[in-house]
């Protein structure tokens, strides 16, 4: 297999929405080896979510760095996406329109676009749906289309804000094994933050536990399980214990014993290292025109 992953790094993260509101999260360091697969998993407000937006480049932190190949994180860029919990596609379009819009923005001849969206249709198991309009789709199949919409630009970096949360339990099943599948076969990093251990445990080769408001990365555990992975094996279930306890004893000493402001460590409104090489002004450029 050809990695084709990044190597993620945050270092010294922190981040409040204006100086009268308290921090998101605060004294975040993590990091994703290239083709590695994280989960970062935290109850919810412990700012997760916002760590994703600041690695994905949609949101600038109050304070520390998120390097990519050890260039500074300053915009967006087509090289990393993030899936959202919805899947936000275009409801008049076809299927195929929606996986393509990408290649279309950034320009690519019609026939590169037929052969590139045919390709990772093929790869999430939508190929016969291809000319059908997505209201006609089911919630899974519709998180599908987005995953291939996203798979289509050919990322280095995938990342997931519990992007099968709202789907039924047979269809996350099937998501969550098909995702890291397909992830781990064109070796893609894939971050993904989420409150279900049991995802987590499916689908990361490590997870972060993220405890506290505002939250911070207390332990790092890799996950060690052969082949494929299913929620009734005994050692998948024997991991997640392990991590269920770590978390709780974590959210608990977090809740007696708080660390300290993180404007303590890092100047409060302190920016981000040199602008990186990744330049995204408009939707055009955010799909790699």
């Amino acid at each position: 297999m050809a990695i084709r992953g990044v190597h993620v790094e945050a270092a010294g993260l922190f981040h409040r929405y204006g100086t009268r509101k308290g921090f998101a999260f605060e004294h975040v360091n993590m990091e994703a080896r290239p083709g590695e697969a994280v989960a970062i998993i935290g109850r919810s407000g412990c700012g997760k979510s916002t760590v994703l937006q600041a690695v994905a480049g949609l949101l600038q932190p109050t304070g520390g760095s998120v390097r990519i190949n050890g260039l500074t994180v300053a915009k967006p860029s087509p090289r990393w996406i993030l899936l959202f919990q919805a899947p936000h596609l275009y409801p008049w379009m076809k299927v195929s329109q929606n996986v393509g819009i990408g290649l279309q923005f950034a320009g690519r001849p019609k026939d590169e676009i037929r052969e590139r969206v045919a390709k990772v249709l093929r790869l999430v198991d939508l190929e016969a749906f291809s000319e059908n309009n997505v209201q006609d789709l089911s919630g899974g199949q519709q998180q599908r289309v987005a995953l291939a919409r996203s798979l289509v630009m050919e990322p280095e970096l995938l990342l997931l804000d519990e992007p099968f949360s709202a789907l039924d339990a047979f269809t996350q099943s099937a998501l969550q094994r098909d995702v890291r599948s397909i992830v781990k076969d064109l070796g893609i990093t894939l971050i993904l933050v989420t409150h279900d251990i049991d995802e987590a445990v499916l689908m990361a080769d490590r997870v972060l536990i993220m405890a506290g408001s505002p939250g911070t990365i207390v332990h790092s555990i890799p996950i060690d399980l052969d082949g494929a992975r299913e929620r009734d094996d005994p050692s998948a279930l024997a991991i997640r214990r392990r991590v269920m306890e770590m978390f709780e004893a974590a959210e608990a000493a977090r809740a007696t014993r708080p660390g300290p402001a993180a404007k303590e460590s890092v100047g409060a409104g302190a920016k981000a290292g040199p602008q990186s090489d990744i330049e995204t002004a408009s939707a055009a450029d955010f799909f790699g025109r």
